[in-house]
């Protein structure tokens, strides 16, 4: 029988380029995509949707539907931590669409159907990340088409992409998952945004852009690491002080007292919370990637936290898909 096994790392989303309605674009993400960790799914043809993971289930109906199939038998072999701020919905939807149009002999048209798999409303990184990895800016989406209420599910298409750039080799993003509560999603995510987006101050955005234009972009393009993580950090204070009503401060606990701990680490540059957290990262490189990775074990042991501790590499590609057209 035909398999398609579908494996994505995780994205980390630095922040958004504005938030303010009073702006002709709203949202436009920046983030990364990381090679480790990773979700993988393993998927074949079916006469209807077979899974024993109920996640994966509301993603195959959806999956099925979208590409008018009868059905499709997906196994979740590895899968990101949920709701901590590395993307897990968004890869694990796209991996099970594209496992089971792959399975079925089909293109998955990733970036036309993810509106259909209730993925790309507001950040298109996620998307982005799972086509090609990297690091990625997107445009955003025309304000005037969300006001205060984003559009119905399905009805937006997935932001464009206006800068993606490899990475260097040496690059190392640090990546710290606390055991702590999980960050926001479904309705208590969209209510928050609302009551963000409603009060955001246009002059943030307008400090944003410069950063992004004159900074981040330059440093990403050239591969500067230092520039780059200055940049990163501002973006998401900024991105912080628009959330800082809604999360407690310009980060959330305990992600706040990690992220002021690795400031002072001195071979980690843009140190920040990845989306609604609790997930705290910083850049550095090869060399100096123990030393922070140690600074973060003790950071998390001296405020009485567990958690994982990972180094990753910017994904320089994206999505990896194996198929195995069975016997004939």
């Amino acid at each position: 029988m035909p398999s398609a096994t579908v494996s994505t790392g995780a994205r980390l989303h630095v922040g958004f380029q504005n938030l303010s309605l009073a702006r002709g674009r709203l949202y436009g993400g920046i983030g990364v995509g990381l090679a480790e960790p990773r979700a993988t799914v393993t998927a074949e043809p079916a006469t209807e949707v077979a899974t024993d993971d109920p996640l994966v289930g509301e993603y195959a109906r959806r999956a099925v539907d979208v590409l008018d199939l009868p059905g499709v038998a997906v196994a979740l072999e590895e899968r990101l931590p949920r709701h901590v701020g590395l993307g897990s919905g968004t890869q694990l939807a796209l991996a099970v669409l594209t496992a089971t149009a792959r399975a079925h002999g089909l293109e998955p048209r990733v970036r036309e159907n993810a509106p259909a798999m209730g993925r790309g409303g507001r950040s298109g990184v996620g998307v982005a990340t799972f086509e090609s990895g990297g690091f990625v800016v997107d445009a955003g989406h025309p304000t005037n088409r969300f006001t205060t209420e984003p559009p119905a599910e399905g009805d937006w298409t997935v932001p464009p992409v206006v800068a993606r750039h490899d990475l260097p080799d040496d690059w190392r993003f640090l990546v710290v998952v606390p055991d702590a509560e999980p960050g926001r999603s479904g309705d208590d995510e969209d209510e928050s945004m609302r009551a963000v987006v409603e009060r955001a101050d246009p002059a943030i955005a307008d400090e944003i852009a410069g950063v992004v234009t004159r900074k981040l972009l330059p440093a990403a393009a050239g591969g500067s690491l230092e520039p780059f993580g200055e940049a990163v950090a501002e973006i998401g204070r900024k991105n912080g002080a628009w959330y800082a009503d809604a999360q407690g401060g310009v980060f959330r606990p305990p992600a706040g007292e990690l992220v002021d701990a690795l400031e002072d680490c001195p071979v980690l540059s843009g140190v920040g919370q990845s989306s609604w957290g609790p997930v705290v990262y910083g850049v550095t490189d090869t060399p100096h990637a123990e030393e922070a990775a140690a600074a973060a074990r003790d950071a998390l042991a001296e405020r009485g936290l567990e958690g994982r501790v990972i180094l990753a590499e910017a994904a320089e590609s994206g999505a990896r898909v194996e198929t195995d057209v069975g016997r004939r």
